[in-house]
């Protein structure tokens, strides 16, 4: 759709070209005067005179939402920042439908250190003003116990319901003590200062995480025993052993960055998963997932306004660590430095550890998104990845592959299979007689079938599927020649769909992916790899059985054409009706004259063996 054939568009579209090349905040109003929409931008005349051109690079969320748009205003800033910060409050204030919007619903827990003489560490549901001290907010209450266990078993703090000191030496110790798990005040032979001291230490794990704690400690048991305080040094040194062998069986254990979180994006079946993966102390801490129906555009942008709605409702780590590019980064890092009150990175890494946890919390988030789709993580996985692979905007849910057959330039013909989210939708496989082409020319075969199926869309688009659904991709059964044969016709359409081929080894495997003068390697994206390796073996099953059943019926074909009186539409009901050519042969003359359109000279010749004269 081009915005001059649409009043309206076009109006919007004049109204936009006449503003300022200056930063600043657009809003988008539909016509009972709502707010739907809210962005910012570095020149407003460039960014919001985007949306009011053609629509074919738009995903489907912004096309819906430009359908929707009556009139915008704008407000100018001096920077581009201002702007950003302008934008994340008008947001939050008016939580437009068509910005990203987080619901933050979760329910939130914390760890607790009792406001008593001998402070116990619990769980907690909610901060309170009792003096207590509080660790928090979580989200994951499994996290919030295993932590309160780990503390607990560590430092050797009590769990029992007994009250200090009220309690002590009065009752015998429990269980725990014997197992070395606690220090029991109750006993009576617990130095206050003691108990104290390992409450300070919870309170520096907590905060530091493993890490920190061991290195604490360690510095402590060393300077015990230079002044010879054998017995505090034992102590700290039986500390630091619980939580190394606490540590080794985390995990998730990152020595090299203390503090951070993790986003990654999965996307599939009309829906996006951000799922965020939190790191204190060198483990994780905390997890969170996001799902929202759709996107409003590229990953990029969408990376950027998760950031701002995410860090508007949570604390902001020094180091923010995202699976691909994102839309302002630097005004981003600026926005959250300034919340958090120190420098705050957000990187995207390449390689190493820091790249297989970015990839782990994007495998988790695309499990999160296939169990809220009743899909399998892996075909979410793959879909995704092939997504990325091909920079392509989103992930391709609907995608076409097609295979020219023939044998020696006879009998062309062409297979085409669909896999919608990953799977085959055999009941969209369509297979195409050549008809224009003669002879060995699988080019002009691959030019007519596509060239068929674009004409089949504009005849039944307004039913919205089988040929009138526009596929994501197309993937071809070959290389650079078949994308460079196909891409003019795909362009001239005018229609947006991503084209690419499917190149082979030696044995006749995937290898890589024709894109445009260039091959994408697949040995690096396992899922994407299977993905593709099942659609071009489908394909190609899928196009050979039909060649070999067409070639069969032209042998049978030319075969009885060859005897007096039987012509091709006479050979055609004799095969179906008797099915193959023996049962024909082996028919009586009387079986022979009761098919349709026989008489009894053409089934005499048939048994005779009469052939016609050349």
């Amino acid at each position: 759709m081009i915005y001059n054939e649409n009043p309206k568009l076009r109006e919007l579209r004049e109204k936009s070209m006449k503003l300022p090349l200056l930063p600043g905040v657009y809003i988008m109003h539909d016509k009972s005067d709502k707010i739907i929409y809210i962005g910012k931008a570095k020149a407003l005349k460039n960014r919001v005179s985007q949306y009011f051109g053609s629509q074919e690079g738009h995903t489907e969320k912004v096309r819906r939402m430009v359908e929707n748009v009556d009139h915008f205003e704008y407000i100018i800033t001096d920077t581009e920042y201002e702007a950003l910060v302008l934008e994340c409050s008008l947001i939050k204030q008016h939580k437009p439908k068509y910005n990203i919007l987080l619901k933050d619903d979760k329910g939130y827990h914390y760890i607790k250190i009792t406001n008593e003489p001998y402070p116990r560490v619990v769980e907690a549901k909610k901060a309170e003003n009792d003096g207590a001290e509080y660790f928090g907010p979580y989200t994951s209450s499994y996290a919030v116990r295993q932590s309160v266990d780990e503390a607990c078993k560590i430092f050797k703090i009590p769990t029992c319901r007994r009250s200090f000191p009220r309690d002590i030496g009065k009752n015998r110790p429990c269980l725990n003590y014997s197992i070395g798990l606690c220090m029991a005040p109750c006993r009576g032979r617990l130095k206050k200062e003691i108990y104290d001291e390992a409450i300070a230490e919870v309170r520096d794990f907590l905060k530091g995480g493993t890490n920190t704690s061991i290195a604490r400690l360690t510095e402590r048991m060393n300077d015990c025993a230079e002044r010879l305080e054998f017995e505090k040094a034992a102590r700290l040194r039986d500390r630091i052993n619980a939580l190394k062998k606490m540590s080794d069986k985390q995990k998730v254990i990152m020595n090299s960055v203390e503090e951070q979180d993790v986003i990654a994006i999965a996307q599939g079946a009309g829906g996006t998963c951000f799922e965020v993966f939190r790191f204190k102390g060198g483990r994780l801490c905390d997890r969170e997932q996001f799902l929202i129906d759709d996107m409003m555009t590229e990953p990029g942008l969408c990376r950027a306004e998760f950031i701002k709605q995410y860090y508007s409702m949570r604390d902001v780590p020094p180091r923010v660590t995202v699976d691909g590019e994102t839309e302002d980064s630097e005004l981003l890092e600026e926005l959250l430095s300034q919340k958090r009150g120190k420098k705050v990175r957000i990187t995207v890494p390449q390689k190493g550890e820091q790249q297989k946890i970015v990839e782990m919390c994007r495998q988790n988030a695309a499990e999160y998104l296939a169990q809220a789709k009743g899909r399998t993580g892996e075909i979410t996985a793959a879909v995704d990845e092939l997504g990325r692979l091909l920079g392509l905007n989103s992930p391709p849910e609907y995608i076409e592959s097609y295979d020219i057959s023939n044998t020696m330039g006879e009998d062309n013909v062409a297979g085409m299979v669909v896999f919608e989210n990953g799977k085959p939708l055999k009941s969209a496989y369509r297979k195409f007689k050549i008809k224009t082409v003669e002879g060995q020319d699988d080019y002009g075969s691959m030019r007519e079938v596509i060239t068929r199926r674009i004409s089949e869309y504009y005849a039944h688009k307004e039913e919205g599927k089988g040929f009138g659904r526009l596929p994501d991709l197309i993937l071809l059964d070959g290389g650079e020649g078949h994308v460079n044969a196909i891409r003019p016709l795909i362009e001239a359409s005018g229609l947006p769909i991503a084209l690419f081929g499917m190149v082979k080894d030696s044995k006749h495997k995937t290898r890589a992916i024709a894109a445009g003068g260039r091959e994408i390697s697949l040995t690096r994206s396992r899922a994407a790899f299977t993905l593709v390796s099942t659609i071009q073996d489908e394909v190609h099953r899928f196009a050979i059985t039909y060649h070999h059943a067409s070639h069969g019926k032209s042998v049978i074909n030319s075969t009885l054409t060859q005897i007096e009186g039987i012509g091709p539409t006479r050979a055609k009901e004799l095969l179906k009706h008797f099915k193959t050519i023996n049962a024909i042969y082996a028919a009586s003359v009387e079986e022979l004259c009761a098919v349709k359109g026989m008489n009894r000279k053409a089934a005499e010749n048939i048994k005779n063996g009469v052939m016609k004269e050349k």
